[in-house]
């Protein structure tokens, strides 16, 4: 529920300022008359992200075996490749607005309506597909979909979005988007965790080590799972969020220290360059 709550917020409230930041500067440069492409765009965009889910839904629902291994371990390992751009594109883009908001001038300049339209359409059909993306990858690696996190991740995406634009909050997206990169490295590390024992299980890549160690308790009296067993309650949750497994493999630990690592180098170059800049 966790993972998909902050998944669904995050991207929504991504998909919320951008709809926000067009309609705030077409009502702010009277231009308003422009409104219904915009929403025509929104519209298209929901249409197309939504068939897209239903025929990636489709497409996974055709695999059995260690076919089905392939394409779950394939979506988790899209899944955290596509959450590392993001996180990456995200560092840079601290004009978001002003760029926005540039590239609409140029196309009402120009009186394109057709411009205008796919600039709005690909904007949110781009977020929606990472959703579909992100979510199925979430499902995969935590054996369920809680539909409740994401829910309330678009409820609570879009207060926040209405906040800002119009009460007029003061919300310091640059630190909420900081704190929800680090949280999305977390994720995006468990994803590649977990899809690397879904190519063992298939076969496809060897684990090095079965175990580097094991410290998932014993079975309680009645059979049922510790709390901190990576099938336990919470344990469970640990997976489902970071990839968490108390018996994991060489190759497991190995991808998780690698890319955690690379990530972070990544980050730490490009706050010395935007200081430097």
């Amino acid at each position: 529920m966790i993972q998909e709550f902050v998944i669904m917020f995050r991207e929504m409230l991504e998909i919320v300022l951008i709809i926000g930041i067009i309609l705030g500067y077409l009502a702010k440069t009277r231009q308003t008359k422009y409104n219904k492409v915009v929403y025509l765009g929104i519209l298209s965009a929901i249409i197309a992200s939504l068939m897209g889910a239903l025929m990636f839904e489709t497409m996974a629902g055709g695999f059995e075996g260690s076919a089905e291994q392939i394409f779950e371990g394939t979506t988790m390992l899209m899944g955290a490749l596509l959450m590392t751009s993001m996180i990456i594109w995200m560092m840079k883009q601290e004009h978001m607005a002003e760029d926005l908001e540039q590239k609409v001038s140029v196309k009402i300049e120009e009186v394109n309506n057709v411009g205008l339209f796919m600039l709005v359409f690909v904007s949110i059909f781009r977020e929606g597909i990472e959703i579909i993306i992100f979510l199925s990858a979430a499902s995969f690696a935590s054996a369920g979909n809680d539909i409740i996190g994401a829910s309330l991740g678009i409820v609570s995406a879009i207060a926040v979005g209405y906040a800002s634009f119009i009460l007029f909050m003061r919300i310091n997206l640059k630190r909420f988007f900081g704190i929800t990169n680090i949280i999305l490295i977390l994720f995006a590390a468990g994803l590649i965790v977990s899809s690397a024992h879904e190519f063992d299980e298939a076969g496809i890549i060897h684990p090095l080590v079965e175990h580097v160690w094991d410290i998932n308790p014993g079975l309680n009296p009645d059979g049922s799972y510790p709390l901190l067993h990576d099938k336990g309650n919470i344990g469970s949750i640990l997976k489902g969020l970071f990839g968490y497994t108390g018996s994991p493999s060489l190759m497991q630990v190995l991808v998780w220290t690698v890319y955690v690592t690379a990530v972070l180098i990544v980050w730490r170059i490009g706050n010395k360059v935007h200081k430097a800049g």
